[in-house]
């Protein structure tokens, strides 16, 4: 199991260097067009609404994200967790994003709390 986040795949570092930034035209250019993202255990599939999704998620709030962690999973599998801190309930919150990759892009993206 790797810690080096410079070892995660090119997609996921960009996807989640657009995403901290809540660039959601470039974040959403690495899912597949039927992608599925979970977060909070509420689902989004597809184009649209995942794009959605990575446009309005946590806008309500101010936060800084702080990328903590990184591993593989397996060759489709990758882990990055995050640690959120802002004016959201509660203040502080690490997370996993939980990519699976097919074809080089990401076919789905499950967020959920720190194990």
């Amino acid at each position: 199991m790797t810690q080096n986040t410079d070892l995660l795949p090119a997609t996921v570092r960009e996807f989640f260097a657009a995403h901290v930034v809540h660039d959601a035209d470039v974040s959403s250019s690495f899912l597949i067009e039927d992608a599925v993202i979970v977060d909070q255990d509420e689902t989004f599939r597809g184009r649209e609404k995942t794009y959605a999704f990575l446009r309005d998620a946590g806008t309500e709030f101010e936060y800084t994200t702080e990328q903590i962690g990184a591993h593989r999973v397996d060759d489709t599998h990758w882990v990055v967790t995050v640690r959120l801190e802002g004016d959201f309930p509660g203040g502080v919150a690490e997370l996993d994003y939980r990519f699976t990759l097919r074809d080089d892009l990401i076919a789905e993206l499950v967020i959920a709390n720190h194990a």
